[in-house]
């Protein structure tokens, strides 16, 4: 049985900050820090919003626009990390939003739960979901996957310019319009690290920004490899002698923690998969260079890091090789309408992967490309730390769904902070009443109990 991505559906908080405000108040450079990174607006949530209503938000969205009931939908799962209960599901509070609006015990007979494995956790739940599509438990109901994320920094730390908030949603039932995922592919990476993690009773993370970047790319590099074998004896893609798995994605989808980070593990990729072909000495011939080695032979992470030298060499030798013309046809062709969406919002965690997904398909059907048939990618990457590779086909019907994506217009009329706007929200310094953007038709969050008996409860409303 077949199984994949029907329809997806966003919602991205109204406010956000502008990249040139955040560096003239930190005293950065605005142009240093938008080509650095590739931010230039951060979406900010409101103070009558969090990561279940931006969820509730998404998925109403996706149910209007396909006319679906509760009948029609058998699972609802929550992927995020930036819960704010350590018992109680996210996806249990959505679910009693939606009733809002179709009705009380509408959704009783839909199972699911909240998953966490940082960025990578809606991977893990897109994975459980479309098997039990495949394993003919779903019956002909579909699944809402749901990735819902706050990425919320230290103030002067240097994560917070990376910040941002958004919820993505993905319809999967058994005869997908949109995408239609490989099956007994999918491949995964994992080991015990602290790279990035939020312990409880902490609202924001500890980050150790350069480590987790380089175990990133290794995590990934190694699910790859595990990913290729897979589709080489399941006869899924036949490779010729000189070519790379890489040269079989049409599109390649990164885990995008902030949009430039996409480029950079493209370019660690595509140099793991080049090293070993005839391509590779013609690369070097155009940079002038060898490929640096770390004096260490063991090539551990930490011994890697410590040596400033190698470091240093190989920033030079990666902006080299991402300026030869060989790797700029595989970054245009494969990667950067993904990062279109990335630098107008930001950082959505969880959701990062499949924004850049949704950005790749709107962005690549208004350049007038075929996407029919085409094989997209995904790089997923989540701290702690786990990597999954896993890979899809466009269908048929997808310009029944990529047709009316128009990012601005799901996004709605933003409204920019003042930089003291943004610290009030940033430091929770506002009850859900002072909220700055009053909507209509959505759900909100307007009170959280303080009382010991109903510490931490939650009271969400749709608006009218």
């Amino acid at each position: 049985m077949t199984a994949g991505i029907d329809d997806i559906a966003i919602y991205i908080p109204r406010l956000y900050l502008d990249a040139t405000d955040f560096a003239d108040a930190r005293g950065l450079d605005p142009v240093k820090l938008q080509k650095g990174l590739g931010i230039s607006q951060m979406a900010i949530v409101d103070a009558n919003q969090d990561p279940a209503c931006l969820a509730a938000n998404a998925c109403l969205r996706v149910m209007e626009k396909n006319n679906l009931s509760p009948d029609d939908i058998g699972r609802l799962y929550i992927s995020t990390e930036s819960a704010f209960d350590e018992s109680k599901a996210m996806n249990s509070y959505v679910i009693g939003m939606l009733e809002q609006v179709y009705g009380h015990g509408s959704f009783e007979h839909c199972g699911g739960v909240e998953t966490k494995f940082a960025c990578v956790s809606g991977s893990y739940a897109l994975y459980d979901n479309t098997n039990w599509i495949r394993a003919g438990e779903a019956e002909g109901k579909s699944a809402l996957v749901v990735v819902s994320d706050i990425a919320k920094y230290d103030m002067g730390s240097s994560g917070e310019m990376t910040q941002g908030a958004g919820s993505v949603v993905m319809l999967l039932n058994d005869e997908p319009r949109l995408l239609e995922f490989d099956p007994k592919v999918t491949s995964t990476s994992i080991k015990d690290e602290y790279d990035f993690y939020r312990p409880f009773g902490k609202e924001t993370p500890i980050v150790h920004g350069q480590y987790s970047n380089l175990l990133y790319m290794i995590q990934v590099r190694k699910a790859l490899e595990a990913y290729k074998k897979k589709v080489i004896s399941s006869n899924l893609i036949q490779m010729k002698e000189g070519e790379t798995i890489l040269d079989h994605m049409d599109y390649i989808n990164m885990h995008l923690p902030y949009s430039n980070m996409g480029k950079k593990a493209l370019a660690y990729l595509v140099r793991h998969e080049w090293r070993q072909l005839p391509r590779w000495k013609e690369i070097l011939k155009q940079i002038g260079t060898e490929e640096p080695i770390p004096k260490d032979p063991r090539g551990t992470i930490e011994s890697v890091l410590a040596d400033e030298e190698f470091m240093a060499k190989d920033h030079e030798f990666t902006k080299m090789f991402t300026k030869t013309q060989e790797y700029q046809d595989v970054y245009e062709s494969k990667l950067s309408s993904s990062l279109i969406a990335s630098t107008m919002i930001g950082n959505l965690y969880t959701a990062s992967l499949y924004l850049g997904f949704r950005s790749s398909l709107e962005f690549e059907y208004q350049k007038g490309v075929d996407l029919e048939d085409k094989r997209i990618g995904f790089g997923s990457y989540g701290s702690g730390s786990s990597a999954m590779v896993f890979s899809g086909v466009v269908q048929p019907r997808y310009k029944e769904i990529v047709k009316s994506m128009n990012l601005e217009a799901e996004i709605g009329q933003r409204r920019k902070l003042t930089w003291s706007e943004y610290e009030e929200l940033h430091e929770n310094k506002l009850t859900p009443e002072q909220s700055k953007v009053h909507t209509k038709k959505e759900f909100v969050l307007v009170d959280v109990k303080t009382d010991v008996e109903s510490r931490g409860e939650r009271r969400y409303v749709f608006t009218e």
